[in-house]
C-alpha cells in the first residue's frame, strides 16, 4: 500500500478515523430511523412529517457518503455493515409502532446525539490540525442543530 503523507501522523489519523466511524454509524442509524418514520408516520401531521422526514433522510444519505469518504481519505476502512454500525452507534432503535409526536421526539434525540458525537471528535481533529475534518464536523453540527430546532418547533 502507498504510504499516506498528508501532514497528519498515522496514529492521529487513526484516532480521527475512529471518531468519524462513530459519527458515520450514528448518521447511518439516524438515516435508517428517519426513513422508517417517513414510511410509517400517520395522523393529522402526516403530510408535513412525511415530507420533512424525506428531506432529512435524503440529506443524511449524502452525509454518510461524505463521512465515509473522509475516513477513507485518512487511510482507514469505513464501517459499512449493520453489525459494525450497531456496535459503534449511540442511537437506540425503536421497534414497533411509534406515534407521530414520539417520532419527532425520537428524531430530536437522534439529531442531538449526532451533534454530540461530532463534537467529541474535535479534540483529536484540532490536535492534528486536520482542518478538512474540522470543516466536515462543523457543517454536520450546524445542520443537525438546525434540524433538531425545526423538529422541536413542531412540538410547541
Amino acid at each position: 500500500m502507498q504510504k499516506i503523507d498528508i501532514g497528519i501522523p498515522e496514529e492521529k489519523r487513526k484516532m480521527i478515523a475512529g471518531g468519524l466511524s462513530k459519527l458515520l454509524s450514528d448518521s447511518y442509524t439516524l438515516y435508517l430511523k428517519t426513513h422508517n418514520y417517513h414510511w410509517n408516520v400517520t395522523g393529522p401531521m402526516f403530510q408535513t412529517l412525511h415530507l420533512m422526514f424525506e428531506t432529512q433522510y435524503n440529506e443524511l444519505a449524502l452525509a454518510v457518503d461524505l463521512i465515509a469518504e473522509r475516513i477513507r481519505s485518512l487511510g482507514f476502512p469505513a464501517p459499512g455493515t449493520y453489525s459494525e454500525f450497531s456496535k459503534l452507534t449511540s442511537i437506540k432503535e425503536k421497534v414497533g409502532h411509534v406515534k407521530a409526536e414520539d417520532m419527532i421526539k425520537d428524531l430530536i434525540e437522534g439529531q442531538e446525539t449526532v451533534v454530540r458525537t461530532a463534537r467529541s471528535v474535535f479534540e483529536a481533529v484540532e490536535d492534528a490540525a486536520d482542518e478538512a475534518t474540522a470543516d466536515l464536523l462543523t457543517q454536520r453540527m450546524q445542520l443537525h442543530e438546525k434540524t433538531a430546532w425545526m423538529l422541536r418547533s413542531l412540538l410547541e
